[in-house]
């Protein structure tokens, strides 16, 4: 039951929308100035985002600095001090976590730190206490950030102020140290750090002791009580669970595929008597080794174990290296709509299981059961689960071997085309199809069997009468119509010379023959970096290719024209010298 709940909450989030809006960097801001080096960067929160990362660097979008996941927490602070007197970039992540869709990377905001002029202050010891005893000797040592610093220098030793364990040791920008060499046993040790930055360091920072215990037994081995070793027909998410061992502070377990291998867990460290789940595969056998060890070491020779799971809903047959599939084998759609909210609407799931279950996907991700029975009659839209199931008998009990199929219910209707709109372009004549309607639609052109595509324009098409057609995706209805490119453009010349050989010396409009009367108000001239070079009158016998009274050199031009009815025409051509 758990194992399904997790599914139905990852697949829940799964079926949100992606068009998220990015948040809004809101200490420092963006472009702030003069920003504390040990500053905390927080933002606006996002409805609907499982997580979010932060990436700092000295790029746009850069990680240089660090890149970690802040969980649903919307500020994040440094564990270091930030590069002095920088522009630092802040690239906040939407984090979809398990989901197979690419997370939203929202774009850089950047502020600059302030410039540091003076040494950090002392820091503390965070572990272990001052005046702390009986400590293991392998102790690691701790310590607080100190704001601005860059670097810190300890010492250990056996005497006040001594340093025969460790002499002045940079450790660089680090908050800890696990001695390469156990401390020695009953001992009294004696630390100090400094803390440094390129102003230098302060003077006279707080010393600390603390003294080590015993060193204690090893401790013996222990072994597993579920399941135990040698079983067969283990469940698939089976536990591991194990003896406590008098003296011990952990387990390292290994976990692999043939004897003495690692390939599924390497001496993974678990701090109680049981692990979480595992997904074991079906049909296969599994060495286990837990060691439990302590402050002395690990136990000794501790012996191998093993489990064999059951054969499972998909499995290779012994016999003949094939695989078996026990589970149902069915095709079902991922999407239905009601058609201008023809509800209810009735599902049959396709034959070929012993049993069905209809589930509505929640709001918290959990699913309700609905009903069970091959058919399911839908009321309203949303995001539903039908489970097929087929009934296998292993090792005498009665095993379902489950599938689900996800599938969404929306609202659509028929597509209806409103307008035709053309344009003429570098690559030739452009066309888009304007529709009005509620539903998923798609394009196609001259065919209704397509191909079809997601976008409503068409590029590169000749100036023949086409047939355009649009269906909704969900099967609510097309809808088509036939259209030829607007004969207008073509009074527009595609070059001219304006050398004054009296012939293509203007470039302007001449109705063209088989078009309609038409009344343009206006037409305009831009260069190809877009801007305004000349504003003609249409009756004009048009622009000599000049701009202020100067020859503007030969290469691309645009025009933009408006007739009585505020309808637009563009489009370029060519000033050839």
């Amino acid at each position: 039951m758990k194992k399904k709940l997790l599914y139905s909450t990852v697949l829940f989030f799964g079926l949100m929308s992606y068009g998220q809006t990015c948040p809004n960097l809101l200490n420092p801001l963006d472009g702030e100035t003069n920003v504390p080096v040990g500053t905390s960067i927080s933002w606006s929160s996002v409805e609907g985002v499982p997580a979010y990362r932060i990436r700092l660097g000295t790029t746009p979008g850069g990680s240089e600095i660090i890149e970690t996941s802040t969980g649903t927490n919307t500020s994040y602070t440094p564990a270091f001090t930030l590069p002095e007197n920088s522009v630092i970039f802040v690239t906040i992540v939407l984090d979809y976590l398990f989901l197979s869709s690419d997370d939203i990377v929202c774009e850089s905001k950047s502020f600059r730190t302030a410039d540091v002029v003076a040494p950090p202050n002392c820091t503390q010891f965070l572990n272990p206490l001052n005046g702390s005893s009986d400590l293991s000797i392998f102790t690691a040592i701790n310590w607080a950030y100190a704001p601005t610093a860059t670097g810190y220098i300890l010492s250990l030793g056996t005497t006040a102020g001594g340093t025969d364990i460790l002499n002045n040791l940079d450790l660089g920008n680090r908050l800890n140290y696990s001695p390469t060499n156990p401390f020695p046993e009953d001992t009294t040790i004696y630390a100090s750090v400094t803390p440094y930055n390129e102003n230098g360091s302060p003077t006279n920072c707080p010393r600390i002791s603390f003294t080590t215990g015993e060193l204690p037994p090893l401790p013996q081995c222990t072994q597993l009580t579920s399941p135990l070793n040698g079983t067969s027909n283990v469940s698939l998410d089976t536990s591991l669970e194990w003896d406590p061992v008098s003296g011990a502070d952990g387990y390292r377990l290994t976990i692999g595929s043939n004897p003495n291998s690692a390939d599924i867990v390497d001496d993974l460290a678990i701090y109680n008597t049981q692990t979480n789940v595992f997904d074991f595969e079906p049909n296969k056998t599994y060495f286990i080794t837990i060691v439990p060890f302590n402050d002395a070491g690990r136990a000794i020779d501790c012996s191998e174990e093993s489990f064999s799971t059951a054969i499972g809903c998909v499995y290779v047959d012994a016999n003949n290296n094939e695989g078996v599939d026990l589970r149902p084998l069915i095709e079902f759609p991922s999407s239905f709509s009601f058609c201008g909210n023809n509800s209810p609407i009735s599902v049959i799931a396709p034959l070929g299981a012993d049993g069905y279950r209809w589930y509505r996907v929640q709001g918290t991700g959990q699913e309700l059961l609905m009903g069970q029975s091959q058919s399911f009659e839908i009321q309203e839209n949303g995001d539903y689960v039908l489970e097929s199931y087929n009934l296998v008998t292993q090792f005498a009990e009665v095993v379902e071997c489950v599938v689900q199929h996800r599938f969404s219910v929306v609202d659509s209707e028929k597509p209806a085309i409103l307008n035709i709109v053309d344009r003429e372009t570098s690559f030739g004549i452009e066309v888009k199809v304007e529709v009005e309607g509620n539903g998923n639609y798609e394009y196609a052109m001259d065919s209704e069997e397509g191909p079809y595509q997601d976008s409503n324009v068409f590029s590169g098409i000749d100036s023949g009468i086409h047939t355009y057609f649009v269906r909704d995706k969900n099967g609510c209805g097309i809808d088509f119509k036939r259209y030829g490119p607007n004969l207008v453009l073509e009074g527009f010349p595609k070059f001219f010379t304006p050398n004054g050989d009296s012939a293509n010396d203007f470039w302007g409009f001449s109705l063209p023959t088989d078009s309609k009367e038409i009344n343009l108000m206006s037409i305009q001239i831009f260069d190809r970096y877009g801007m305004l070079i000349a504003e003609i009158d249409p009756d004009s016998k048009g622009w000599d290719g000049t701009y202020l009274g100067r020859p503007m050199p030969a290469g691309g031009m645009w025009f933009r024209a408006i007739d009585e009815n505020n309808r637009v025409y563009s489009g370029y051509f060519t000033l050839k010298r």
